[in-house]
């Protein structure tokens, strides 16, 4: 290989990485912050070189596509209070 073959390699490697990076960490920001944890989940698990993330960024932050019940769920099972349990 030619050493300008493994530059532009490079290159090309560290655009994509700051490019999905970027968006992913966007759409991320902005599920947390609505508190929509599937779109989190789907955010952080999926990599679709930045098209989910930028779909979600842009458009479909709108829709919670649970109601919230995920989190509701977890915040019962998960919270420090107890049902009958009173300290």
């Amino acid at each position: 290989m030619k050493i300008n073959e493994i530059m532009n390699q490079n290159l090309f490697f560290a655009v994509f990485l700051f490019w999905s990076f970027f968006w992913k960490t966007w759409a991320l920001w902005k599920a947390a912050g609505k508190k929509h944890l599937v779109w989190f989940i789907l955010l952080m698990v999926i990599n679709t070189f930045g098209l989910l993330e930028i779909a979600y960024i842009f458009y479909l932050n709108r829709w919670d596509i649970d109601k919230g019940r995920l989190l509701k769920i977890l915040q019962k099972r998960f919270s420090k209070e107890k049902k009958g349990h009173h300290q």
